[in-house]
């Protein structure tokens, strides 16, 4: 199974960044975002941990809504979900492989972001980089579990594909006020024992939905238009 979606994930890869649109689509999104936030700097001051925090994870969640829509469409413009469905590929390799292609996607996007966060918001890791990069891995992969997931959801019907931006923020806001708490700590060095409680929360919140998806997944993705 874990072949397959590696498979999986490689020609979603392929197919998106050749094709070129979803994910510049999704950085330009993100860039923006960070610098139109930029503006609101105090004349002489700067933007807090928090807020910055705030914004690169707002930025994070635009993205992923744009990537995994694009994902998802590969199959869906020329039908080939339908042939994915009548192979012998399991399912569940389907979830999976889309999801570690978005979650690819992702740490290109923020590999952008960051440095962004950097030059527009004034902020820099003044405290343990392990935090910084423990926070950053677990909130991406709870983004990208609960994406793939709601990924399929939003495909099918016209009246559908608006779902994805309107269930997934709602769902979202436990791993990215973790996120941002975390990522506060890592920019400003304070608070970081309180900020670990943080932690085990984005730790739950994966493995909650990590199951749900296995679950629920084949339930989304074969079901009828």
């Amino acid at each position: 199974m874990l072949k397959r979606a590696m498979l999986i994930a490689g020609k979603d890869l392929r197919l998106s960044v050749g094709g070129g649109q979803g994910p510049v689509q999704a950085v330009l999104l993100g860039l923006i975002l960070i610098f139109l936030f930029s503006l609101s700097k105090p004349l002489g001051g700067a933007i807090t941990a928090q807020a910055a925090g705030a914004i690169f994870w707002l930025a994070s969640s635009f993205c992923l809504v744009l990537v995994f829509n694009d994902l998802f469409s590969i199959e869906e413009a020329e039908g080939a979900r339908l042939g994915i469905l009548s192979s012998p590929v399991p399912i569940h390799s389907v979830w999976i492989g889309k999801g570690l292609a978005g979650l690819s996607l992702l740490i290109l996007s923020q590999l952008v972001f960051f440095p962004a966060t950097v030059a527009f918001l004034g902020q820099d890791v003044n405290g343990p980089a392990w935090l910084f990069f423990a926070a950053l891995a677990g909130a991406d992969v709870g983004l990208c579990v609960l994406g793939a997931l709601l990924g399929a959801l939003s495909q099918g019907q016209t009246a559908r594909e608006s779902l994805l931006s309107v269930i997934v923020f709602p769902l979202l806001l436990p791993v990215l006020l973790a996120g941002i708490t975390l990522f506060a700590a890592a920019f400003s060095g304070q608070g970081v024992d309180e900020a670990m409680d943080w932690m085990g929360l984005v730790l739950a919140f994966d493995a909650l939905f990590a199951g749900a998806g296995l679950f629920l997944f084949p339930f989304v993705y074969g079901a009828e238009d």
